[in-house]
């Protein structure tokens, strides 16, 4: 076969490049992890961007949760009178948004990430999962301060922390952390093609708070809708919640056990493994749909 001159044919590479491929061929989060020093470069680059310039830098991670905390506390607990409803009402609703909050914040930034890092795309072959996975680790280390006072709540209201317990509150995380990465994926990938999507997510973000027992306990629904209650359990960041309360809620009540009959649901611990299942068939099918939109990014961005 005749080839122009000065470009090789498909059998004229140079030696030693037979078999080599393109940084950017191989991707999928087990590669980002592979690379974990590129990962924790970009982690290191989102932390010191969101705090450049700021005085307080770190202390605002603090100051955020906490007067969070205190609003709604004051509002709901003590103005709508929740309080007197829910034994250790502040322990039970600052549980709720610590995580809450860290699956909201992975679920936003994860989904502008590949447009927010659009120059680095174009400039370097990386993994493109790799940012809105650092976005997740970035929003967890985020969340540390919220369990720092979460924890010194609980041990002022007097916490028996249990194995059951500490069993409940990972599983509880696995849950906002695979299902927080599983839709970031799609979702960073949607937001490339349609900038819309960063405006759904936000929108979508405003009724989950109010979709699962945080300013409100489940015993609540279970009242309100009785039979029905179970189709609340649908939803797995309500489940993930409980899971997170069973582990620093509950111990702080006076009676744990009679509290695990009255507020939490029956086989809490087959509906949390039911919903992490579900969440990494959703992180596989959301791997895949982004790695067949990926190759379109570059023209997009």
């Amino acid at each position: 076969m005749t080839t122009l001159v000065g470009r090789p044919g498909p059998d004229e590479r140079p030696p030693g490049t037979a078999g080599m491929q393109p940084p950017s061929s191989t991707s999928g989060l087990l590669e980002v992890f592979r690379r974990r020093y590129l990962l924790r470069l970009l982690v290191k680059r989102e932390l010191s961007a969101r705090y450049q310039g700021s005085f307080l830098g770190m202390v605002w991670s603090y100051i955020q949760p906490l007067v969070r905390f205190l609003l709604y506390y004051f509002v709901i607990g003590q103005i709508i009178g929740m309080g007197d409803v829910v034994e250790n009402f502040a322990v039970h609703v600052f549980t709720a948004m610590v995580f809450v909050n860290y699956f909201t914040e992975s679920f936003t930034a994860g989904t502008r990430s590949i447009v927010r890092n659009s120059s680095i795309i174009k400039k370097m072959a990386v993994p493109r999962e790799m940012f809105p996975t650092a976005s997740m680790i970035v929003s967890a280390y985020h969340t540390v301060p919220g369990m720092v006072i979460l924890l010194g709540a609980c041990l002022f209201v007097g916490w028996s922390p249990d194995p059951v317990g500490f069993a409940a509150g990972l599983l509880g995380f696995l849950i906002f952390t695979v299902l927080g990465t599983a839709l970031a994926l799609l979702f960073s990938a949607a937001n490339v093609f349609a900038r819309d999507f960063s405006n759904v997510v936000q929108t979508l973000n405003q009724f989950v708070q109010f979709s699962v027992p945080m300013i409100y306990p489940y015993s609540l629904v279970q009242d309100k809708f009785a039979e029905f209650a179970p189709y609340y359990l649908l939803n797995p960041l309500a489940s993930a919640v409980l899971l997170m309360q069973r582990c620093f809620w509950l111990p702080t009540t006076d009676d744990p056990a009679a509290s695990a009959i009255t507020e939490m649901p029956d086989h809490l611990f087959t509906i949390g493994f039911a919903h992490l299942g579900g969440a990494l068939v959703v992180l596989v099918i959301a791997q895949l749909v982004f790695i067949r939109l990926e190759k379109k990014f570059p023209e997009r961005l």
